[in-house]
């Protein structure tokens, strides 16, 4: 999957979960996701959080990413 590609997965996963999704920026949704997990994440660097809150904000991201990747695959395996 090219980043373009990974990108616009990523939003259409999100926005299906609720979320607010820039199509010309998907990946902004972290700042929405972080918002709501009260992350003070920013653009730009952001070499002051934890890893902990990193993760508050990449775990709900990349974990539904994961759920639907898997719903995929098994939708396939139907199929043959």
């Amino acid at each position: 999957m090219e980043k373009n590609e990974f990108s616009e997965f990523k939003g259409r996963v999100m926005k299906a979960k609720g979320y607010t999704i820039d199509n010309e920026n998907p990946d902004a949704v972290k700042y929405e996701v972080a918002k709501e997990q009260g992350v003070p994440l920013k653009e730009g660097y952001n070499g002051h959080l934890t890893s902990e809150q990193v993760g508050k904000v990449g775990g709900p991201i990349g974990g539904n990413m994961v759920k639907e990747m898997v719903r995929m695959a098994q939708e396939q395996m139907k199929r043959k």
